[in-house]
């Protein structure tokens, strides 16, 4: 299984989005700051996620949501839902 992620900071209220195989390992190395991008943005909270069967879906749900326009529109709806 593969996930796409969004995590926002308590610090500045910033959203990061990422994919991976290993959420729980992935996340794990952002709370401890092993991450150079959220590094400075700690603590941080997982907002969203979502599962997919291939590595290739995930990568295009990522960048759909890194797109902007309609996509930062979907992916605020999904949150506010989740």
């Amino acid at each position: 299984m593969f996930y796409v992620y969004v995590l926002k900071s308590k610090k500045d209220g910033k959203f990061y989005i990422g994919s991976t195989k290993d959420l729980e390992r992935r996340f794990a190395e952002y709370c401890k700051g092993l991450v150079v991008s959220t590094r400075n943005r700690l603590p941080i909270d997982m907002v969203y996620q979502e599962s997919f069967d291939t590595k290739n879906k995930a990568q295009k749900r990522e960048q759909y949501f890194k797109g902007g326009g309609r996509a930062h529109l979907t992916l605020k709806k999904l949150i506010e839902g989740a």
